[in-house]
């Protein structure tokens, strides 16, 4: 009797498909099977590219001379710790019973690569009918629809090819630069290190790039130097209730482009804010002191006497709606969560890894933020399983009652040209149950992606804004006040682990955007409570207001922030925007940095080897001594490898492959190029001695 074959990456999902076909499995060593169907799996990986001393012995040691390094055919070997596992995939694979093989591995470009791999080295017959299973959640239902709308496995060449190539890419580049710099600079960093032997230098397409912007932006701050600058502000009363305006240098001011200003709000000297009070109140300015969260202000009151005015010049009032944020995708959950949590993008990915495996959530291993029109068409069925959840179900089940999920379809949170291989991290409604054995992290992250996905079935929050330009003589003074009038979605991202909730977020705002302000001279709005609203709702052009007091605040310029694991892994996601050339920034949109499933593996091997370290208080990364030495001997040699437009192009070429835009043998052939010309280059150069001032300089920041 003939059979079919499953075969996952690992016995947990192995599982889960067996208890979906509804058979009478009988466990085996490696396997289950019944009478009609066997289940089997992968465990990862089980076959890896051979290094090159296969090829050749001699090549075992390193040498110039035997570099660049290019086989004409690629060989692989079955890794030894699992050679078990595979000698019985290889006996499933080719058993003569077995004439559907139904493959399924994670959908995607990595899991398509695993399975190709075993197929090739188990030698299992063409003439076999192969099907790939394409699934988004491990849902017996989204189980059996995979199996049921499996397409031949050659639907899925061109997604192989770009696999291939990808594992190529990284090979060839990682073997010929690490080789070709450490024979160049290897005892150079050591000698200078005092470990008196030579170091390998670790390379690669994505993870050198990653060093680079670290490294960069480090040195970034290190250069930065503050400016100081001088905001004047104006204290008025209306109707017993004080208020702030900030001076602007707008057309017509005395000050308008005027070189004593650091951008239009601000003063480079304080003497020049001491004179605009001057001129405003006519009088020398009597300014005290004050002190306040290490913020230092000079304060002139003005006495009744004085009678000092401004006039209301124009007044505007408008509403201002704030949608729900799209979905998460997993580079934005990783960021969430290195913010919310402090916990690395790698383990968000084991997190929602295991949310996946049982059941929780849908892929977590996705670009996309949006969901497809085919889901969208189903989205009740996930909204009406989280009514079982403690902190959805009041959502879920207003949700379902207003029936507001029914023209989801026709909003920016569905749109079938926005997805690759998956739609975003979503909860299925399912797997409930196994809510209790989660870590208490591992619930808090599935709370996190409930609420982002509940949230789009909610209207916006709603702000009535009010913009306020007030003038004393010549000079205007600006303010600006919102308050929250309807809170739509917010009422449904308060975390029940976070204190804050969104009825204080007013005052919160006027806080946050005042110490930004301070640090860069920027805009800020300030929110206040209804009742003083009123107060302003109820203000005129025209209208004069008394003149309490003038203040110069001091501020100073903020270098750049240091990168968390978070927003590195989004820096990675959106390296297209590092991009100054226009054209190419264009053409390389959608593809980042590595992909969704390797940027948390490439920052732990950068930790790993010591070239990045990670705070895992803060998830701060910071480059270390090695790392910037490191640096800049690529800087010094391969310089490309540093830039993100080498390191999303090559990654845009791979999509390229996997939509069958450009062929294998196009891509293969560009990159033996560049790997040819990037290794013969280093041969020739003779820069060890300008390296050394570069080391002497990066030492000093250094114990």
């Amino acid at each position: 009797m003939s059979k079919s074959l499953y075969i996952s990456e690992k016995p947990s999902v192995a599982q889960e498909f067996a208890k979906a076909l509804k058979d009478n499995f009988k466990k085996q060593d490696g396997y289950m099977e019944s009478d009609t169907s066997i289940v089997t799996w992968c465990v990862g990986h089980l076959v890896t590219m051979s290094y090159p001393e296969s090829y050749d012995p001699a090549l075992k040691k390193w040498t110039v001379e035997t570099l660049p390094f290019l086989p004409k055919t690629f060989r692989y070997e079955v890794i030894p710790n699992v050679s078990k596992q595979f000698n019985i995939v290889k006996a499933l694979l080719n058993r003569p019973d077995v004439d559907r093989i139904y493959v399924c591995t994670d959908s995607g470009r990595e899991g398509e690569y695993i399975y190709r791999l075993v197929d090739q080295m188990a030698g299992v017959p063409a003439d076999k009918d192969k099907r790939r299973v394409w699934i988004d959640s491990q849902t017996e239902e989204e189980i059996l629809r995979g199996i049921r709308e499996a397409k031949p496995l050659n639907a899925y060449d061109n997604l192989s090819d770009a696999a291939y190539l990808r594992a190529k890419e990284d090979y060839l580049m990682g073997i010929n630069f690490s080789r070709i710099l450490t024979l160049k600079y290897g005892y150079n960093i050591n000698n200078y290190l005092g470990n008196g032997k030579r170091s390998a230098i670790s390379v690669g397409r994505v993870m050198t790039c990653v060093l680079g912007m670290v490294v960069r932006r480090e040195r970034e701050i290190r250069a930065f130097v503050k400016t100081p600058f001088y905001r004047v502000l104006s204290t008025l009363d209306a109707s017993g209730r004080t208020f702030d305006g900030e001076f602007r240098a707008i057309e017509g001011s005395k000050y308008f482009n005027s070189p004593l200003l650091y951008k239009e709000n601000g003063f480079k000297e304080r003497k020049d804010a001491e004179e605009l009070i001057r001129q405003l109140i006519n009088r020398e300015p009597n300014l005290i002191e004050q002190n306040e969260n290490g913020k230092t202000s000079l304060t002139d009151t003005i006495s009744e006497e004085e009678q000092l005015q401004a006039e209301i010049v124009s007044i505007e009032k408008k509403k201002e709606n704030k949608n729900p944020p799209l979905l998460y995708n997993l580079a934005e959950l990783q960021n969430e969560c290195s913010k919310l949590f402090k916990i690395s993008p790698d383990e968000t990915l084991k997190i929602t890894q295991e949310l996946y495996e049982k059941k929780l959530v849908t892929y977590p291993r996705t670009d996309a933020r949006v969901l497809s029109t085919a889901v969208s068409k189903e989205i009740h069925k996930n909204i009406g399983g989280l009514r079982g959840y403690i902190h959805g179900k009041e959502y879920a089940a207003e949700i379902l009652e207003k029936g507001t999920y029914k023209n989801i379809a026709k909003t920016r949170y569905v749109n079938d040209k926005q997805i690759t291989d998956h739609y975003a991290i979503i909860p299925t409604g399912q797997g409930l149950n196994n809510l209790n054995t989660l870590s208490a992290t591992s619930g808090k992250v599935y709370e996190t992606i409930v609420r982002r996905f509940l949230s789009i079935f909610y209207p916006p929050a709603v702000y009535q804004k009010i913009s306020l330009t007030t003038k004393i003589k010549s000079e205007c003074f600006f303010s600006s006040f919102k308050v929250l009038v309807d809170e739509g979605y917010l009422k449904v991202i308060n975390h029940s682990f976070k204190k804050n909730s969104s009825s204080d977020s007013n005052q919160k705002t006027s806080k946050e955007n005042t110490e930004n302000k301070d640090n860069q001279g920027e805009e800020e709005e300030e929110s206040f409570d209804t009742g003083f609203f009123e107060v302003i709702k109820g203000l005129k052009k025209g209208m004069l207001l008394s003149l309490k007091a003038m203040t110069i605040k001091e501020g100073e310029t903020a270098p750049p922030k240091r990168y968390n694991s978070g927003s590195l892994i989004l820096a990675m996601e959106n390296a297209g925007q590092l991009i100054e050339d226009e054209e190419l920034r264009a053409q390389i949109k959608g593809s980042g940095i590595g992909t969704s499933a390797t940027r948390a593996e490439i920052l732990n091997k950068l930790m790993k080897i010591d070239y990045l370290n990670l705070n895992k208080k803060t998830q701060i990364v910071t480059p270390t001594q090695l790392g910037e030495m490191i640096y800049d001997v690529v800087n010094c040699s391969i310089k490309s490898l540093l830039n993100a437009e080498l390191t999303a192009s090559w990654e845009k070429g791979l999509t390229y492959v996997a939509e069958g835009s450009i062929t294998n043998e196009e891509y293969m052939e560009k990159l033996e190029g560049f790997v040819s010309r990037m290794t013969n280059g280093v041969k020739g150069l003779n820069n060890q001695s300008i390296l050394l001032q570069y080391f002497n300089e990066t030492a000093k920041n250094y114990k």
